[in-house]
């Protein structure tokens, strides 16, 4: 139990001489990802070889090691998801991809005992191999700051991560700094809250610390329910004790003494992590009465997430707290004013809170120094869609939408051309080619009707239809609406019931045109920040992509994906009569002679494209 200053600097000094100890590791992937594809099994499976090979080895640091041992390390989330499951190796650096139960026994007898590199592990791209995971493409134009630890240690071990540095800006924030000038730096760095609109968290720290109340409270929203979107989880996942600290910083910073973490149940890796390290810390000292035998108490609890979209807007996540129902509630009065419970709290997401030991322990300038002028530090992306490099990256405010499409992923699958791309899920907006070269910060999206959001970009090719992207994501938004307010309720029901249509070819040339007019109603009515960006989807695609509209109201999909829309005729001049595609129409829509050009009776094709599959003379079209 730590009671003390020194007792957490003499705990921290002898499990860095620990952790450099194990001269070796081996760092298994244990991200949800990559634990789908099997990682666990991996890890298992390569513990089991280092015993039977009695190579000394470790799984948890030892306060006094004696020998030099290979740690093997369930770890969070690398990032290059598209290529799990992954093990990286140290010293060299090398991360391995696509790793099978059969590849243990090489990583173990080839890598750990004799130091080579197995080649057809490493990453390969354009004949070139990439054995050290910083020279891939896909990270070397990203900046890891709040992603630093994820996949480089041991997720669930509390004395790796203080052996790290771990809790040293807690520390110096207990020790050093007062509240004012802890919430001075916060406010001084510029960061803005990662949760979507981008409000300076030092402003929320400030005005909670001078209200006065007998009980204030942090919260952390971990409620992340954008399509496509995994940040603040593998965050959580990866390096939840982080996470841990921000809270605990902005505790003291505030004067609070209880934090509280929402976590959707759909995240039970997260959750399980957290708990974990909630424990740790706990039973250490690091959270509880009087921590380090200050004058500071704190304690941290989570809460489970129904899976409501809704309750990721902060009024309806306290209600849920609360045990109510989740709705939000009518503002002001303001969270930071009567948030949870009544009381003053500071509400901020995951990444927010992980960027706060950084800039306690490098400084505020240090802090602006990365990103943009109005948008400081680096944002966690979550890229996904038809993009050669899906996963999660982390980059500085500014970067352009070009050198993430491009240099980090890696251009759109199969040589196909960039089209879209959707970012910040369902509150969001779409960018074109002609965005391509638009700084991804908060004003420069503002600036074009998009926006950051939690940070999910889920990217489209050219064979993507923008009208059923638009239609998905209304048709998500209108079930996840709360019901409270009318405009929401009502108006996302209308616009889903118009795209609908427009999809299914029964479309009409007034239908864009009060597309909009909803949009206006609603972004000026609905009760929360949610209902008021439902619209923006449809908003920024009209008007990036109305020519495309206007196609579907004519009965054209130039995609071919909204299957009402597909035509599919049989060319007689290249038709010999084979009958092949008559055999295999499920719908018996196809009929005709042996020998004579057959016909499609379009009032009974089902436009599943069989006939065109088949056809050994490529006579069937479509459209």
């Amino acid at each position: 139990m730590l009671k003390s200053r020194d007792d957490i600097i003499n705990l921290r000094t002898a499990y860095k001489k620990a952790l450099e100890m194990q001269t070796k590791k081996i760092l298994v992937c244990a991200g949800t990802g990559c634990i789908a594809s099997g990682s666990l099994d991996i890890y298992g499976k390569l513990l089991q070889l280092l015993k039977e090979k009695d190579i000394p080895c470790s799984v948890e640091l030892q306060e006094e090691p004696h020998d030099e041992t290979v740690g093997v390390k369930k770890c969070g989330c690398h990032g290059f998801c598209e290529m799990g499951p992954l093990v990286r190796v140290e010293p060299q650096g090398w991360l391995y991809t696509k790793v099978k139960l059969s590849d243990c026994e090489d990583i173990v007898e080839k890598t750990i005992v004799n130091g080579e590199l197995i080649e057809r592990l490493a990453y390969h791209q354009n004949d070139k191999v990439y054995p050290k995971q910083e020279d891939i493409p896909f990270y070397k134009k990203q900046t890891r700051l709040v992603l630093e630890h994820c996949g480089h240690i041991d997720a669930e071990s509390v004395l790796e991560y203080i052996a790290l540095g771990g809790y040293s800006a807690f520390e110096k924030v207990l020790f050093d700094l007062d509240g004012d000038e802890t919430v001075k730096i916060i406010k001084d760095s510029n960061l803005r809250g990662r949760g979507g609109a981008g409000f300076p968290a030092g402003i929320k720290w400030e005005t909670v610390r001078k209200t006065e109340a007998n009980q204030k409270y942090v919260l952390c929203n971990g409620d992340e329910g954008d399509p496509g979107a995994f940040m603040d989880r593998s965050i959580m996942e990866g390096d939840p004790h982080r996470v841990l600290e921000g809270m605990m910083i902005a505790g003291r910073a505030v004067g609070a003494s209880e934090g509280y973490i929402y976590v959707r149940a759909e995240y039970p890796m997260a959750v399980a992590r957290l708990e974990n390290a909630i424990k740790q810390a706990s039973e250490i000292g690091l959270l509880g009465e009087n921590i380090l035998g200050s004058d500071f108490s704190f304690n941290i609890h989570i809460n489970r997430g129904a899976g409501a979209f809704v309750c990721g807007e902060e009024t309806a996540l306290i209600a849920s707290i609360e045990g109510e129902r989740g709705f939000p509630r009518v503002r002001p009065p303001l969270t930071v004013i009567k948030g949870l419970f009544g009381c003053p709290t500071v509400p901020n997401n995951v990444e927010t809170y992980a960027n706060v030991p950084l800039i306690i322990n490098r400084g505020a300038d240090w802090y602006r120094s990365i990103g943009s002028e109005s948008s400081s530090g680096t944002k966690a992306f979550a890229l996904t869609g038809n993009i050669q490099n899906t996963g999660l990256i982390e980059i500085p405010m500014g970067t352009t939408l070009r050198e993430v499409i491009y240099d980090i992923g890696g251009g759109c699958r199969n040589g196909a051309d960039f089209k879209a791309v959707q970012i910040g899920g369902p509150s969001g907006g779409c960018l074109t080619k002609e965005n391509l070269d638009l700084p991804l910060d908060y004003d420069s999206l503002k600036s074009v009707g998009a926006m950051i959001g939690s940070g999910g970009l889920v990217v489209m090719d050219e064979h993507t239809c923008i009208v059923e992207v638009a239609r998905f994501f209304m048709n998500f938004t209108q079930n996840e609406s709360c019901g409270k307010c009318v405009p929401c309720r009502e108006g996302t029901k209308r616009m889903l019931e118009i795209l609908e249509n427009i999809v299914e070819g029964k479309g009409k040339e007034s239908d864009l045109d009060l597309l909009l007019e909803l949009s206006d109603m609603i972004t000026s009515t609905a009760l929360c920040g949610l209902g008021k960006t439902a619209p923006n989807p449809v908003k920024s695609t009209l008007k990036n992509f109305r020519k495309e509209y206007e196609e579907h109201i004519h009965g054209i999909c130039s995609t071919g994906t909204c299957t009402k829309l597909r035509k599919i005729r049989i060319d007689t001049e290249l038709c010999k009569g084979c009958g092949k595609c008559s055999r295999i129409c499920p719908a018996g829509a196809i009929s005709g002679k042996i020998k004579e050009p057959f016909v499609i009776d379009q009032t009974k094709c089902i436009k599943c494209g069989a006939c065109i599959e088949s056809c050994p003379f490529h006579a069937i079209k479509e459209n």
